[in-house]
């Protein structure tokens, strides 16, 4: 009997210290969402509202008014300036190429890049480890001049953080009241319309398969099809959202768990 009430007092002590391990694996995963949702609205603060669209001038004597036989000299040397949104955030991180956001949804994010593709997996707009990461585009991507399609990456937060949000466009009826998307590059803001959102996986070397990942650039009709036809193929619902040759797209991409290396991808095509 002793002994009985001895074992029954160490599965007790036992339960207790895994229940408590676990509370403190909660809390601290809702510390560091907590945190992260703080240095995102700092973030967001730092930048003026979307649809800025003034540029920040360096100097004053940046936007004094050139002498006429110099003005010609000068807009053929000047670079753009950065928009008024994105200037400040600009100066502390070079790696800042855009703003991503989504009206009604968590998605509002700064979008990286570097050399590195896999740096922003793990670190945030400071250069700090983070495992939330950061929203990022491969270095193969020109965001400035983009062609046929440039792809951003971002972690399927449990905390609907980054891109978890994405999870929600599995249903149309959330899609029809999120329909568009803003994406503010450097130099202009972009509008794109939701064509496509559809469950895919990365493809092993010696596999068949629809690489939305590899597609970037179509340099002839055919080219353009073959991502167009596929995307609609694959599409969970039909959003009568269609394109032609010429058009742009924007692609999201982020992990899924409905098979190994699973991804959740939302193709959107430019309309502004």
């Amino acid at each position: 009997m002793m002994r009985k009430r001895k074992r029954l007092r160490l599965v007790r002590a036992a339960l207790l210290l895994i229940v408590l391990a676990c509370l403190c694996g909660l809390a601290w995963e809702y510390s560091l969402s907590v945190r992260h949702r703080r240095a995102q609205e700092e973030l967001a603060a730092a930048a003026a509202p979307l649809g800025t669209s003034e540029s920040v001038p360096e100097t004053e004597e940046a936007v004094s008014e050139p002498a006429p036989e110099m003005q010609t000299q000068k807009d053929d040397t000047q670079e753009p300036a950065v928009m008024g949104k994105l200037a400040n955030l600009y100066a502390q991180n070079n790696d800042l190429v855009g703003w991503l956001s989504i009206a009604g949804m968590e998605i509002d994010y700064p979008v990286m890049q570097c050399g590195d593709n896999q740096y922003y997996l793990h670190h945030d707009f400071y250069g700090e480890e983070d495992k939330y990461g950061c929203l990022f585009v491969k270095d193969i991507a020109d965001v400035d001049t983009p062609g046929t399609n440039f792809i951003i990456y971002g972690h399927n937060m449990k905390d609907g953080s980054m891109f978890g949000d994405l999870d929600a466009y599995r249903e149309e009826a959330f899609y029809r009241e999120h329909t568009e998307l803003t994406f503010e590059t450097l130099y202009e803001e972009r509008t794109y319309e939701i064509m496509a959102v559809f469950l895919s996986r990365v493809y092993q070397s010696d596999e068949e398969g629809f690489r939305y990942y590899e597609f970037y650039q179509a340099d002839n009709e055919e080219e353009f099809l073959d991502f167009y036809d596929n995307v609609k193929a694959l599409a969970l619902y039909d959003t009568g959202v269609e394109a032609a040759f010429g058009d742009t797209f924007i692609t999201l991409s982020t992990c899924a768990y409905h098979e190994e290396d699973g991804r959740l991808v939302v193709v959107a095509k430019r309309v502004g």
